[in-house]
């Protein structure tokens, strides 16, 4: 297997730090079994970022890029997130980004039930570390997981406290990069999150 991180962008190689935590949670996904997306990755992409953490995304699962090289949200989708980030005056390196699903869906794919639950338990092993303060789900496949039923139109950008969590749904940035209308709506859905860190735990309902 290539080596993702010796082809990767300068700029991109400090999100292949391990948080301390992680380090086992990172070899067990690197050796991941669990579905048959494990037969066409070309590397797992468990995660970016410090780990405890005051704000975490969640998205749905890599891309082409992301398979490439190993980390999450680094194609176009990823590129818009950055700028999100920045409004907000944050970076990359300083949140935590992960997906519901570790392996690249093939052609891009939404990732399947089954998939979803193969990796679950990754994902809880993964907030629990985070230690998050606020949540940002990246589209519905995410979105689910505290919300299921519920429609991503309806419920944007509107935080909840679920089980001691904050938790503000959001479109995928993929979403805004095909419909050019909601990049300003996710804009205005980042806005809250400065406010949402800084509010007491418990605040939002």
């Amino acid at each position: 297997m290539p080596d993702a991180r010796a082809s990767a962008p300068p700029a991109l190689r400090p999100l292949y730090a391990v948080p301390a935590p992680f380090t086992t949670l990172y070899e067990e996904i690197a050796d991941c079994p669990r579905c048959e997306l494990a037969r066409t990755r070309t590397h797992t992409v468990p995660g970016s970022g410090p780990a405890p953490c005051d704000l975490m995304f969640i998205g749905e699962g890599p891309g082409q890029r992301e398979d490439e090289l190993g980390l999450p949200f680094v194609g176009r989708s990823g590129q818009f997130l950055d700028e999100l980030l920045a409004s907000i005056g944050r970076a990359r390196t300083d949140v935590y980004v992960t997906n519901v699903v570790k392996c690249r869906p093939p052609g891009n794919r939404d990732p399947q039930p089954d998939e979803i639950a193969a990796c679950s338990d990754y994902l809880d092993r993964q907030i629990a570390g985070v230690q998050p303060r606020v949540v940002a789900t990246l589209g519905r496949f995410s979105m689910a997981r505290w919300f299921p039923g519920e429609r991503i139109s309806q419920i944007h950008g509107r935080a909840r406290t679920i089980d001691g969590l904050t938790i503000i749904p959001m479109y995928h940035p993929a979403a805004a990069l095909r419909d050019g209308s909601l990049r300003a709506v996710m804009r205005q859905d980042f806005a809250q999150i400065p406010d949402l860190l800084n509010a007491s735990p418990g605040a939002t309902s």
